[in-house]
């Protein structure tokens, strides 16, 4: 047999440069600065504006509207959106069913062009981008760089590696045959994701299925549809066929329940609470009338994740990935530090260090930059403020424990840090998703590793040790999808980081790793025999 001949897809490969994460800015130069406050000023020229839902390229309004508010200032309205309804879900679906045809049949090297052009827009529209996310979930400007970057090399990884798994081969070529293995899109996916990183994560889900060939129902948080629906714009622009992405902003029981039980949506790929996604993985688990496949879930569902401070480590260095992890965007990522398991000889000096770096966090709008922003809502500020009543009962309030008000009536919460915690205390087994930090005692690591494996949960840990030893015992007992040592257990890198987890955490998808395209895709086995055609 002769060699294969290079085809779009490796030819594509082959020019392009090896994957590189997006760089961070740099606040501190005083052009990033300016170019920064450009973009806030240019964006918050643009808010209020009402957006449409778009199923298969045309432009639908509905009775009911989801107002998205800037939680820094809740009077001020970022963006007015359609209510997408149950009874919308058939249409929504039929539309992506319509472009499947023609989609899937797309080559993969085009796919992958399109993501890389998006890519390069959204470069180009960085500070702009960042402004978005600012205004609408409440991230300072180097959370919100972080957000965008990421969004970035999830955009050039997936489109490096569909181009890498167009060129699978089987292992063994059978003599007298030609053997291909070929991966398939799905079909229709619905594709929900979370408000906590509105771009990244709702890009990146969004890529990773659509440059497979599959289309989607894209379902934005209500928290966070603004950002979604530029990057819809932003995707139209660089020559996304219509029905390929369908734009349809509802809320979860009405809209995203008829998706995920709809008899013709293949996979349905979620980031988001556990009540939420273990209810969507039991309704998809039903089979409807009409349904010929078993659905498929991609779920990332949150964490109770811990940093074990060992007593020979550097103090220093746990105190800040602690309170890093701990305290970025206001505890609300689902790798965020909510535990910090010390060892009981450097119990108090952690303590003392830890609540001096805490109180140098300061709180306030952040589009002034403060480090601590708002929570997302009212009800986030709400059931943080009730596990703040939790915390006077169950530990000792070193930091915080307190709602900061401010004159625009933000969402507010000071950074909290409640020692004294027992193991099995609500603050220490229950998601807070606020800036919310339980300081557990331990005497020895074999209790550490007991203690942080103690939840239901299993998406990130971290240690700081000052030994290989205890590196590699945590290596192999710290049950988490995501483990770092002598470092913060927040900040996964696309590439480096391949991120998902274990237990409730969800379905371990490693996003952002050579593993994840195949969630969107089957493997098709094609044995063809030489010499069979006259």
């Amino acid at each position: 047999m002769t060699s294969a001949q290079p085809t779009a897809a490796s030819r594509l490969l082959a020019s392009l440069s090896p994957f590189q994460n997006e760089a961070f800015l740099d606040f501190t130069l005083a052009e990033n600065k300016r170019a920064m406050e450009a973009a806030l000023t240019k964006v918050a020229g643009l808010l209020g504006r009402e957006y449409d839902m778009v199923v298969g390229g045309r432009r639908l309004k509905t009775e009911g509207k989801i107002e998205s508010v800037n939680p820094a200032r809740p009077k001020q309205v970022v963006g007015v959106h359609q209510r997408a309804e149950a009874e919308h879900a058939e249409g929504a679906v039929e539309a992506a069913r319509a472009a499947f045809v023609g989609w899937s049949r797309v080559p993969v090297a085009e796919r992958a062009e399109l993501l890389l052009k998006a890519s390069g827009l959204i470069r180009e529209r960085k500070f702009e981008f960042c402004a978005w996310l600012t205004l609408e979930v409440g991230k300072n400007w180097a959370e919100a760089d972080a957000d965008v970057g990421e969004t970035i090399d999830f955009l050039e990884f997936y489109a490096r590696e569909a181009l890498k798994l167009d060129g699978a081969v089987t292992p063994i070529q059978m003599p007298g045959e030609r053997n291909r293995l070929r991966y398939i899109p799905l079909g229709v996916g619905a594709v929900i994701p979370p408000w906590n990183f509105p771009f990244a994560i709702m890009a990146g889900m969004t890529a990773a299925a659509i440059v497979c060939g599959n289309t989607v129902v894209l379902k934005p948080s209500v928290d966070a549809p603004t950002i979604a629906a530029e990057f819809m714009k932003l995707l139209e622009e660089v020559g996304l066929p219509d029905g390929v992405v369908n734009f349809c902003p509802g809320e979860g029981p009405g809209f995203g329940s008829a998706l995920v039980a709809h008899p013709q949506v293949r996979f349905i790929s979620f980031t988001g609470s556990k009540a939420v996604g273990l209810e969507i993985h039991e309704r998809a688990a039903k089979t409807q009338p009409g349904q010929i496949f078993i659905k498929r879930t991609v779920l990332e569902m949150g964490g109770k994740d811990a940093i074990i401070v060992a007593a020979d480590c550097d103090l220093d260095a746990a105190v800040e990935g602690v309170a890093a992890s701990a305290f970025g965007f206001n505890g609300q990522k689902c790798s965020a530090c909510s535990r910090a398991i010390v060892d009981a000889s450097v119990y108090d000096a952690f303590l003392e260090r830890l609540q001096v770096r805490v109180d140098s966090i300061k709180v306030g709008d952040p589009a002034e930059n403060f480090a601590a922003g708002p929570v997302i809502s009212e009800k986030a500020y709400q059931r943080v403020l009730s596990y703040l009543e939790v915390a006077k009962s169950e530990g000792r309030v070193l930091n915080g424990g307190h709602a900061v008000e401010t004159a625009e009536g933000g969402y507010y919460v000071a950074p909290t840090v409640v020692a004294d915690v027992a193991p099995t205390a609500r603050l220490a087994q229950e998601e807070i998703f606020g800036p919310v930090l339980a300081v557990i005692k331990s005497t020895s690591l074999d209790e550490a590793l007991a203690i942080a494996n103690n939840t239901e949960y299993g998406l990130t840990g971290a240690i700081y040790a000052g030994t290989r030893e205890a590196l590699d015992q945590a290596s192999e007992e710290f049950h988490v999808g995501n483990l770092y040592l002598n470092r913060k257990c927040t900040g996964a890198m696309v590439g480096a980081h391949p991120f998902g987890g274990f237990n409730m955490s969800g379905t371990d998808s490693k996003a952002g790793g050579p593993d994840y395209l195949l969630l969107f895709t089957q493997a098709k086995s094609v044995a063809e025999k030489v010499g069979s055609l006259r």
